[in-house]
């Protein structure tokens, strides 16, 4: 891969996301871990690999962003859940058995 955004605010190892990278490849973090997260050296230096960080940008920043995953046919992999369905939803946070995000459909309107 060219670049990957990782969007995880949990602690994780970044080697497997440097792995995925191409030489000269970019690793954009937008996640907040609450600890720091351990950065190997190496593959960053042999493989030309960079690593950056972003604050969430405003309106002009995010609707660019918008217009340019649309122009480019990229979406985003998601669980669609009823809000009744949040109890269970967060139960299987607890145990790991979430593939995709978890979107809530508060008003019940996209169900259909």
């Amino acid at each position: 891969m060219d670049y990957i955004i990782d969007t995880v605010s949990a602690v994780h190892p970044l080697l497997p996301l440097l792995s995925l990278l191409k030489v000269n490849g970019k690793l954009v973090t937008v996640g907040l871990p609450n600890k720091p997260l351990e950065l190997p050296v190496f593959p960053l230096v042999m493989g030309r690999k960079l690593i950056g960080g972003s604050d969430v940008g405003g309106m002009k920043e995010t609707q660019e962003m918008l217009d340019f995953c649309a122009k480019h046919n990229i979406t985003a992999d998601i669980e669609l859940i009823r809000i009744e369905e949040i109890n269970t939803a967060m139960e299987r946070l607890a145990k790991s058995d979430v593939r995709y995000r978890f979107v809530i459909d508060v008003a019940n309107s996209l169900s259909q």
